[in-house]
């Protein structure tokens, strides 16, 4: 889900980078057992960059669910449509 990045051989614009460019901070907080819970994830799973994982996992999330609510031209049955 993450945005692709250019290759190597193509260079961004300086208006590109601005777009780009992060300038926007976010902050949550957590309790114990969700803190204890990341940080085991961080371990298990060898996550370098956590601000990154934490950007593209929120990201993806958002993003899926943009493409869901996405109007179609039909409407598409769902499970508990079909059961009522």
């Amino acid at each position: 889900m993450a945005v692709q990045k250019p290759s190597k051989k193509t260079k961004r614009t300086p208006e590109e980078k601005e777009q780009f460019k992060r300038q926007h901070r976010q902050s949550f907080r957590l309790n114990d057992l969700e803190l204890q819970a990341l940080m085991k994830y961080y371990k298990k799973y060898k996550v370098k960059n956590r601000a990154r994982f934490l950007r593209e996992t929120i990201m993806g999330v958002v993003l899926k669910k943009f493409e869901e609510d996405y109007p179609t031209l039909f409407d598409v049955p769902t499970i508990n449509d079909i059961k009522k």
